[in-house]
């Protein structure tokens, strides 16, 4: 099948010119587009709406800044990065420091309401043109939509909704944030209508399916402690869906697991040329790669980066003995540079280790010159690891069935340990934590863990400098509140 990967000649050519596009300096009330053609002569053809579409996958080639600063964010990792005042926002983070100027959570809201943007677009005129298949198309948008607007209250909490039509300039200044109840039940509407849509398997890999769509539907109730709800959608992706645990955890995050039968949901990621250091959200490769990859290496297997989202011995030590996650999830430098030869520098907060699943490997020589912005490694969003535990905890703290939260558990672990004598028999509140504990392991690295802290309410007592009534939440960039002209308050306590 033919992956389904954003082509930057099909935007500049269509859709860029087509839509509110967002320069790296644009603001989500600051839309001002250099030329455009009149959209109402526009969604004329399948074409069309497809063009709309794959303009709609793109802006999630740029979450990969939600990704490494979510992990950032939480006890795994240290920034790291070449000097403390390297990537001065994520420093921020780090220490808990951020306030309403950081630029790099401007970028998150920014490029986030971009793609929400993108997905209104298509959605004011999705009535316009009938063709076959174009209900599939819907479910994406809106898939890719819910998608959005969650990795937006998960940051900011309250944000302003418009549905199915484009924010324009005076809206700051009279739609109001929704509440964060409000906001979910918009992401509820639209993952519960492309559950009804969507397909299976796609027509191209990629694609939002039936499973992507239930996995993040089960997990936006997790986030809101509607447990039974959540047990119920997640387990529809467990019995009806296609995936399974693949026997070697390695696999999963080399070139050759990508798209793989544990994989529900990717971000797609190709080695073409794009982005720049001037313009990070023209993204083609996966830009956390780069930045998490071993300063100055030079040796097998991989190449080198810029230090940053280096983890911490405590997470290292997160590790039961025995578990083949480790060495799959942390690279030992010094431990490796003994036994191939490798070289390396260190940098700021060097500690010795890295996040192997998410740094740079070598490519063919015919691979497009690297400025640490040309990755192709997929970022795996939803995996069925991730699945299987969402379930185990809707099941285990809503009291719906602690065997079988016991076995969705289990299965994780038996994976993990290529054994069956490790499994856990806990029940109640123990098992709870032993259900957190497993998730910290199995997604070290990958962007959760701040998030699973804050919203059962561990974060304080994990997270150094987060306090409490402030940090459950990131600052709204200052410049969105100005602009609002009092519209909207700020986060509090910043």
């Amino acid at each position: 099948m033919k992956r389904f990967i954003i082509n930057k000649t099909i935007l500049t050519t269509t859709l860029i010119t087509l839509l509110l596009s967002y320069s790296c300096s644009d603001k989500f009330v600051e839309i001002s587009p250099e030329y455009s053609i009149d959209s109402e002569n526009y969604f004329n053809s399948e074409t069309d709406y497809y063009m709309a579409l794959v303009a709609s996958y793109d802006l999630l080639q740029s979450t990969y800044a939600n990704a490494i600063l979510g992990e950032i964010a939480s006890n795994n990792t240290l920034c790291g990065g070449e000097s403390p005042t390297d990537v001065i926002g994520w420093q921020q983070v780090d220490q808990m420091i951020q306030t309403p100027t950081n630029s790099n959570l401007s970028d998150i809201w920014d490029w986030m309401f971009a793609g929400v943007q993108r997905t209104n677009y298509f959605m004011e005129f999705k009535d316009k043109t009938e063709f076959e298949g174009k209900d599939i198309m819907v479910g994406e948008v809106r898939f890719l939509r819910a998608y959005f607007h969650f990795e937006l209250v998960k940051w900011f909490g309250a944000i302003p909704i418009k549905v199915d039509q484009r924010f324009k300039l005076g809206d700051e200044t009279t739609i109001p944030r929704s509440p964060v109840s409000e906001v979910y039940a918009h992401i509820e509407a639209d993952l519960l209508y492309a559950e009804s849509v969507l397909p299976v398997v796609q027509s191209q890999t990629g694609r939002a399916t039936k499973g992507a769509a239930q996995a993040l539907l089960g997990k936006a109730y997790l986030f809101q402690e509607k447990f039974m709800e959540s047990a119920e959608v997640l387990e529809k992706v467990i019995t009806e869906g296609p995936y399974t645990l693949v026997s070697d955890y390695n696999s999963i995050f080399e070139a050759e697991g990508e798209n793989g039968p544990g994989s529900v949901f990717e971000v797609q990621y190709t080695d073409a040329e794009g982005a720049s250091f001037n313009c990070l959200q023209c993204v083609e490769g996966n830009v956390a790669v780069g930045f998490s990859g071993v300063r100055g290496y030079d040796g097998p297997l991989f190449t080198s980066g810029f230090s940053f989202n280096v983890p911490v011995q405590e997470a290292v030590d997160a590790f039961e003995q025995g578990d083949h996650r480790k060495d799959v999830t942390i690279l030992d430098i010094v431990t490796w540079a003994d036994s191939t030869g490798a070289v390396y520098s260190t940098g700021n907060e060097h500690t010795g280790y890295f996040n192997r699943k998410y740094i740079p490997r070598k490519r063919s020589e015919n691979a497009q010159p690297d400025l640490n912005l040309t990755n192709p490694n997929n970022y795996r969003a939803i995996r069925y690891s991730d699945v299987l535990l969402m379930a185990a905890e809707a099941n285990n703290r809503g009291g719906i069935s602690d065997a079988k939260a016991q076995e969705y558990l289990n299965m994780v672990r038996r994976r993990a340990f290529g054994d069956n004598n490790h499994y856990i028999t806990y029940s109640g509140a123990a098992l709870t934590d032993a259900i957190y504990q497993e998730r910290r392991v199995e997604l070290m690295g990958e962007g959760h863990h701040f998030f699973d802290l804050v919203r059962t309410g561990r974060a304080a007592v994990n997270i150094q400098g987060f306090v409490v009534g402030k940090n459950e939440l990131f600052p709204i960039p200052i410049e969105e509140i100005e602009f609002s002209a009092g519209n909207w308050a700020q986060n509090p306590n910043y």
